[in-house]
């Protein structure tokens, strides 16, 4: 017999959904709504008049050198942070859950810096890679090596990547160990017994079984890589050397915000949010049929 959930009183569901659509039209809806109006007008410098001028803005962006050299940056970037936070997380939640001694405080230590905001951990990147304060930037140089990421674009772009990627390792650390613990071991025990070893039975079991974990993260990776690293590029590099770390949400904030351009930055967050939605479409249309669920 199957039970169904009945409301006495029909306004209660109602009423506990409203706080969840309330913070969703507020924060999603209404800003993104607010974006779609102010990319096809243009403002005067004081913001007192408002022109129509239908598809300018997206004219202009899409047509200067400089954004597609930005789209560039993101996409080397966005793959470089998803990859790196994805296998070493991965690495890391495979040698936790193994039996070693002091795991539960490897585990703990690993999770900490997902507390962290963006800023005050590209703050702590800062502090060590620094060429002039900087413990191991300071060893580099001693070492013969030219390290400057305040002059150097691949160095800086180097730079913010292993910050953000750090940032991020915690959090699919977290998920992942959660996989693997939700593998059972009779599984695991069984294909030792039949003679594989320990690389057979993670491509073959372990690897597959964590598909679905793998395929949520890829996803999260990407939105994060896309917008939540702002704090992380503002923080360490201000989008130089050269625009050689900026971003397309960096370059949003940097027109909008710094260069008061409001139309041509709602062009850009609109375009951003047009490329967010369609990968991740690709990514439900493809990579998940890939995806095995137990």
């Amino acid at each position: 017999m199957q039970r169904r959930v009945i409301f006495d009183n029909k306004l209660l569901p109602y009423l506990l959904l409203a706080p969840q659509v309330a913070v969703t039209l507020v924060f999603f809806i209404w800003p993104a709504a607010q974006a779609i109006w102010q990319s096809v007008h243009i403002q005067d410098a004081f913001g007192l008049r408002s022109e129509f001028v239908w598809f300018e803005n997206f004219q202009v962006v899409l047509s200067d050198p400089n954004y597609l050299g930005t789209v560039k940056t993101t996409a080397i970037f966005s793959v470089a942070v998803t990859a790196l936070s994805l296998g070493v997380a991965l690495l890391l939640a495979v040698l936790a859950d193994s039996k070693i001694k002091g795991a539960r405080a490897y585990k703990t230590l690993l999770i900490w810096p997902y507390a962290l905001a963006p800023a005050v951990a590209a703050v702590l990147w800062m502090f060590i890679f620094n060429p002039e304060i900087g413990s191991l930037g300071r060893l580099l140089n001693r070492l013969g090596y030219d390290w400057d990421y305040r002059l150097n674009g691949d160095q800086a772009l180097t730079m913010v990547i292993l910050a953000a990627s750090w940032k991020q390792v915690s959090y699919n650390f977290i998920f992942f160990l959660a996989g693997l613990q939700a593998i059972p071991r009779s599984v695991m025990e069984a294909a030792s017994i039949d003679g594989a070893g320990p690389a057979r039975r993670f491509w073959s079991i372990t690897f597959p079984l964590l598909s679905p974990t793998t395929f949520f993260l890829l996803v999260v990776d990407m939105v994060y890589a896309f917008f939540e690293t702002f704090g992380t590029i503002h923080a360490l590099t201000q989008g130089g050397p050269g625009k050689a770390t900026e971003t397309l949400i960096f370059r949003v904030y940097q027109d909008g915000v710094v260069n008061n351009d409001l139309g041509g930055s709602s062009a850009q967050s609109v375009i951003l949010m047009v490329i967010v939605i369609a990968l991740t479409a690709v990514q439900f249309r493809f990579v998940e049929r890939k995806v095995h669920y137990a």
